[in-house]
């Protein structure tokens, strides 16, 4: 199925979602991604040029693959095919190819443009490499997810990967400021008036997310009335009020499966471990806001405390593990409460890693070296017939020598710890 065949030729369905209706046409009103859509980037060349190789594009929801990819079939001279990997099939699949072949013999191009490849399975995304390969098809993956944790490494090496960023709040005002004023595809026909503080709001709420942005306008817009504004010139009036309404509560990006989460745990371990409790407490703030399991985060303040605070303050542990056991006695939301404190502790502790380089270096030395065997001077004494093999001879009691005495504790001296 060709989904842009004719859709830049129309007007779009006037019933059709306001997001739908304002993606860009054109380079020139595609708003943000200037990293890679700016005046001489590569990608904006290639479009130009129409030279598009194979690519994919990753981002947040809502930040302009799909529109991106409308861009690219506006522009280009090539036959555009659309797939969805949540519904299409191998046999689906073989249909573009084979159109595509058929086309290729002709000169004529073929682009694919397959959205969420992160759902096509290993075997599926196996079945693109022969003809991204030998040039059958240029596959435009569009993904929510990292393709270097979900798209085969054959196919990444066949293609460029383009990052896109979540919107600025001042990309997103400017897409609303438009879609009021747009009389064709917009919302120009219905005589709104928007305060600043509202589509502030909406911009903020939005979160990098235009769709969402639009998506709140339009509920906005079609939810209220003069009447219900008090509007004498027939004005329908978004006050603050009715974005906060029309928006709700904000949404994080956030998969507890995908990048997200690890790239948010990570930078959370790391501003403990960087002795910052305000970005720390901040990275806490959004996982517990997505969901994240707290008895998970607990965990990893627990591995934190060990491994990065240790014998530099041995309280970071003991708080750690309260929080731990807390969080499983109290639950959420109240959980909130010793999670920060047990963050903020570390975070404000000490540093000192020497603990786990010690058991690193003695864990790699157990598995690379010939084991050493214990001195028989260590060995159990008390079962039948120790003594009789010298277990236990010669060994010094510590306390019968003021708490502390040389002797040897290994057959071969090793240094682990250093404080």
């Amino acid at each position: 199925m060709n989904l842009f065949e004719d859709e830049q030729k129309t007007i779009p369905d006037s019933n059709a979602p306001l997001a739908y209706r304002m993606c860009p046409r054109t380079i020139d009103e595609y708003t943000g991604q200037e990293h890679i859509l700016g005046k001489g980037k590569l990608l904006r060349r290639a479009i130009e040029a129409d030279r598009i190789t194979s690519l994919i594009l990753y981002g947040p929801p809502g930040t302009g693959k799909t529109a991106l990819a409308r861009v690219i079939a506006a522009k280009t001279k090539s036959h555009f095919e659309w797939l969805n990997a949540t519904t299409a099939g191998l046999d689906d699949l073989r249909k573009v190819i084979n159109g595509a072949k058929t086309r290729k013999a002709k000169g004529i191009r073929t682009i694919l443009f397959l959205d969420e490849i992160h759902r096509f399975n290993k075997l599926q995304q196996d079945a693109l490499l022969p003809d991204v390969e030998e040039g059958n098809i240029i596959l435009i993956a569009a993904t929510v997810e990292n393709p270097f944790f979900y798209v085969n490494s054959a196919l990444l090496s066949r293609s460029q990967v383009f990052e896109l960023k979540p919107l600025t709040e001042e990309n997103i005002l400017s897409l609303l400021n438009n879609a009021i004023q747009d009389r064709e595809r917009g919302l120009g026909n219905l005589n709104i008036y928007a305060d600043e503080d509202a589509l502030k709001h909406i911009a903020k709420m939005a979160d990098g997310d235009a769709r969402k942005a639009l998506s709140a306008l339009e509920i906005a817009a079609l939810t209220t009335s003069p009447a219900t504004t008090s509007d004498e010139n027939g004005r329908i009036n978004i006050t603050l009020q009715i974005a906060e309404e029309s928006i709700q509560k904000k949404v994080i990006v956030y998969d507890k499966k995908g990048d997200q989460h690890y790239d948010t745990i990570s930078a959370f371990i790391k501003s403990m471990r960087g002795s910052d409790p305000d970005a720390a407490v901040y990275y806490l703030a959004k996982m517990l806001y997505a969901g994240e399991d707290p008895r998970f985060i607990a965990r990893r303040i627990v591995i934190c405390a060990s491994e990065d605070v240790g014998d530099a303050d041995p309280m970071a542990l003991v708080i750690a593990t309260s929080a731990l056991r807390a969080v499983e006695f109290i639950g959420m939301p109240e959980a909130r409460i010793p999670l920060a404190q047990a963050t903020i502790y570390i975070a404000k502790a000490p540093k000192s890693n020497a603990c786990y380089k010690a058991i690193e270096a003695a864990m790699a030395d157990v598995e690379s070296e010939q084991t050493m065997e214990v001195p028989d001077h260590l060995k159990d004494s008390h079962y039948p017939g120790a003594k009789k093999l010298g277990h236990g001879k010669g060994y010094k009691y510590p306390h019968d020598y003021g708490g502390y005495v040389e002797q040897e504790y290994m057959s071969k001296k090793k240094k682990y710890y250093n404080p």
